[in-house]
Protein backbone atom coordinates (compact mmCIF):
# COMPACT_ATOMS: atom_id res chain seq x y z
CA UNK A 1 0.00 0.00 0.00
CA UNK A 2 1.28 3.43 -0.93
CA UNK A 3 1.19 5.59 2.16
CA UNK A 4 2.83 8.29 4.25
CA UNK A 5 2.62 8.25 8.04
CA UNK A 6 3.65 11.30 10.06
CA UNK A 7 4.65 11.31 13.72
CA UNK A 8 6.41 13.50 16.26
CA UNK A 9 3.90 16.25 16.87
CA UNK A 10 2.86 17.43 20.29
CA UNK A 11 2.27 20.32 22.67
CA UNK A 12 5.28 22.54 23.28
CA UNK A 13 5.98 25.99 24.67
CA UNK A 14 7.11 28.93 22.53
CA UNK A 15 10.81 28.69 21.74
CA UNK A 16 10.96 24.93 22.04
CA UNK A 17 11.69 22.38 19.33
CA UNK A 18 10.14 19.30 17.76
CA UNK A 19 11.24 16.80 15.15
CA UNK A 20 8.59 15.45 12.83
CA UNK A 21 9.02 12.21 10.91
CA UNK A 22 7.24 10.82 7.87
CA UNK A 23 7.54 7.14 7.07
CA UNK A 24 6.96 6.30 3.43
CA UNK A 25 5.99 2.91 2.04
CA UNK A 26 4.71 1.35 -1.14
CA UNK A 27 6.78 3.39 -3.59
CA UNK A 28 10.41 4.09 -4.43
CA UNK A 29 10.95 6.87 -1.93
CA UNK A 30 14.36 7.98 -3.17
CA UNK A 31 13.05 8.84 -6.62
CA UNK A 32 10.55 11.42 -5.37
CA UNK A 33 10.94 14.96 -4.17
CA UNK A 34 9.08 15.35 -0.91
CA UNK A 35 7.62 18.28 0.95
CA UNK A 36 6.02 19.39 4.18
CA UNK A 37 2.84 21.43 4.33
CA UNK A 38 0.67 22.58 7.21
CA UNK A 39 -2.84 23.73 7.88
CA UNK A 40 -3.60 26.04 10.75
CA UNK A 41 -7.09 26.15 12.25
CA UNK A 42 -9.47 27.91 9.89
CA UNK A 43 -6.83 28.41 7.19
CA UNK A 44 -5.77 26.76 3.95
CA UNK A 45 -2.81 24.55 3.28
CA UNK A 46 0.57 26.27 3.48
CA UNK A 47 3.63 24.85 1.74
CA UNK A 48 6.66 24.89 4.05
CA UNK A 49 9.62 23.10 2.53
CA UNK A 50 10.72 20.64 -0.13
CA UNK A 51 13.68 18.37 -0.72
CA UNK A 52 14.79 16.58 -3.88
CA UNK A 53 15.03 12.81 -4.09
CA UNK A 54 18.73 12.74 -3.41
CA UNK A 55 18.56 15.51 -0.83
CA UNK A 56 20.76 17.92 -2.73
CA UNK A 57 18.11 20.56 -3.39
CA UNK A 58 16.19 22.11 -0.53
CA UNK A 59 13.66 24.95 -0.47
CA UNK A 60 11.86 26.78 2.33
CA UNK A 61 8.98 29.17 2.67
CA UNK A 62 10.01 32.54 4.05
CA UNK A 63 7.81 31.95 7.09
CA UNK A 64 10.00 29.08 8.30
CA UNK A 65 13.40 29.77 6.75
CA UNK A 66 16.10 29.70 9.43
CA UNK A 67 13.88 27.92 11.95
CA UNK A 68 12.84 24.68 10.23
CA UNK A 69 15.14 22.13 8.60
CA UNK A 70 14.02 19.44 6.17
CA UNK A 71 16.01 16.25 5.67
CA UNK A 72 15.56 12.69 4.51
CA UNK A 73 17.07 9.25 5.02
CA UNK A 74 16.47 7.24 1.88
CA UNK A 75 17.82 4.08 3.49
CA UNK A 76 14.99 4.34 6.02
CA UNK A 77 12.36 5.73 3.61
CA UNK A 78 11.83 8.56 6.05
CA UNK A 79 11.40 12.31 5.71
CA UNK A 80 12.06 14.68 8.61
CA UNK A 81 11.27 18.23 9.62
CA UNK A 82 13.16 19.79 12.50
CA UNK A 83 11.16 22.64 14.01
CA UNK A 84 13.13 25.09 16.16
CA UNK A 85 12.19 28.34 17.87
CA UNK A 86 8.53 27.47 17.64
CA UNK A 87 5.95 30.25 17.80
CA UNK A 88 2.25 30.18 18.56
CA UNK A 89 1.55 30.84 14.90
CA UNK A 90 3.22 27.53 14.04
CA UNK A 91 0.27 25.73 15.62
CA UNK A 92 -1.16 23.56 12.85
CA UNK A 93 -1.60 20.07 11.49
CA UNK A 94 1.59 19.15 9.66
CA UNK A 95 1.54 16.84 6.62
CA UNK A 96 4.23 15.31 4.50
CA UNK A 97 3.49 15.11 0.81
CA UNK A 98 4.89 13.38 -2.23
CA UNK A 99 6.12 15.98 -4.65
CA UNK A 100 7.89 19.32 -4.30
CA UNK A 101 4.83 21.58 -4.27
CA UNK A 102 1.19 21.65 -3.27
CA UNK A 103 -0.73 19.68 -5.85
CA UNK A 104 -4.38 18.69 -6.06
CA UNK A 105 -4.77 15.02 -5.36
CA UNK A 106 -1.20 14.43 -4.26
CA UNK A 107 -0.30 11.73 -1.79
CA UNK A 108 -0.24 13.07 1.78
CA UNK A 109 -0.25 11.49 5.19
CA UNK A 110 -2.88 11.79 7.88
CA UNK A 111 -0.95 14.56 9.58
CA UNK A 112 0.56 15.19 13.00
CA UNK A 113 -0.65 18.00 15.26
CA UNK A 114 1.77 20.62 16.52
CA UNK A 115 0.48 22.95 19.21
CA UNK A 116 2.63 25.80 20.52
CA UNK A 117 1.25 27.35 23.65
CA UNK A 118 2.44 28.65 26.98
Amino acid sequence: EVQLVESGGGLVQPGESLRLSCAASGFTFSTYSMSWVRQAPGKGLEWLSAISGGGGLIYYADSVKGRFTISRDNAKNTLYLQLNSLKSEDTAMYYCARGPTLEVGQLRGQGTQVTVSS
